[in-house]
């Protein structure tokens, strides 16, 4: 019996040609746009976000060439729950977070998987940059960094479960980007030179802040900066503005550069530091999820990044309890975040990751 897989078409390049390599498959495809929010609730700039009315019209442009069907599916009160509430709730908790995550997490590989399920597909195919193979001998599905080392996306995956990984075919994962471009235009797409999105999907000009106050109608008052002694530097503009690690857009005149090493949200006080203070070896994760391994008995040696354009770096991990780990790194971490995701690797496999406390 023939497979059928439901193709996560974004209208991008890269997911219109993995619904054509699905189909060289073999696989009976079908792409489906998730409808995640409502234009007017956000500006849009069409060459850099995903989810525009443009977007789904050249989501079914690729599908009309390739010659499978297409579907818009609306998922606008899950993802204003699962992604946008989550983000907002994190700045205001002072925490630093990643809603590609928990986008992939919560919308594309929980809700579509089981869309997916119930409309009798076998498979969720994205145009995702990672690999997934079944490993025989651990009777596991893992989670492996894509072939072209400059578009990996294994990070952003972390979080899918076995069953998730049993149900996705990523067929870019030995690809480069150039490759995928070359097959586009042989395919005569029209986003064959489409740019890639750079930003967070519903705040396209990357002020968090400013789309943060407008969607909330709330107001963060100022507060003071602060050194790590408490004495006071400045007037800070709210709490949601600042990240840590972060120099620029201060608006402080000092004598030495500073940086934000943490925010204190009960005294409403930005602490700042000098570099050297940004820097730390531990970290603890919760809200984990393992791929290479049930479960880690006893400390293993790992490389783990803390973000995601950062270069892995040698560590050891332990698991404290069924849902929080401990990372040790072999040399200090610069601007360590609570809310970003620490994802570890045993070479080109993810074993699991986090999100950092």
């Amino acid at each position: 019996m023939e497979k059928r897989a439901l193709i996560a078409m974004s209208g991008g390049v890269d997911s219109s040609v993995a619904a054509h390599l699905a189909m060289k498959m073999g696989y009976s495809c079908e792409g489906v746009t998730l409808k995640l929010y409502d234009n007017g609730d956000i500006v849009c700039d069409n060459q850099k976000t995903c989810c525009s009315l443009d977007d789904i019209e050249d989501a079914r442009s690729a599908c009309r060439r390739i010659g499978i069907p297409h579907t818009v599916y609306n998922f606008k009160d899950n993802f204003k729950e699962n992604v946008i509430s989550r983000f907002i709730d994190a700045y205001e908790r002072g925490a630093t977070p990643n809603p590609c995550i928990d986008c992939n997490r919560f919308i594309k590989f929980k809700e579509l998987v089981r869309r997916a399920e119930i409309l009798s597909f076998d498979f969720v195919v994205t145009g995702h940059y990672a690999r997934v193979e079944y490993d025989k001998e651990r009777k596991r599905y893992l989670l492996k960094k894509a072939a072209d080392p400059a578009k990996d996306q294994s990070y952003v995956l972390y979080p899918l479960t076995q069953d998730q990984l049993s149900k996705t075919l990523l067929p870019l994962g030995e690809l480069t980007k150039g490759e995928v471009r070359e097959l586009a235009r042989g395919l005569g797409l029209i986003n064959a030179e489409k740019r890639d999105s750079q930003d967070i999907c519903f705040v396209p000009n990357g002020d968090y802040a400013e789309f943060i106050r407008s969607y909330t109608g709330k107001s963060y008052p100022e507060g003071d900066f602060v050194d790590e002694k408490g004495n006071i530097l400045g007037t800070h503009k709210g709490i949601i503005h600042y990240t840590v690690g972060q120099r620029k857009g201060l608006g402080l005149a000092l004598p030495a550069p500073m940086y934000v090493k943490e925010k204190d949200i009960a005294g409403n006080k930005v602490v700042l530091c000098d570099n050297a203070s940004l820097f730390s070896r531990e970290l603890t994760a919760k809200d984990i999820n393992l791929i290479s391994v049930e479960r880690i008995d006893e400390p293993m040696r790992v490389c783990a990044r803390v973000r995601y354009n950062q270069k892995e770096q040698p560590a050891t991990v332990t698991q404290l309890d069924d849902d929080t780990i401990k990372v040790v790194f072999d040399e200090p971490q610069r601007a360590i975040s609570k809310g970003q995701a620490v994802v570890l690797y045993d070479g080109d496999t993810v074993v699991g990751g986090g999100t950092i406390q």
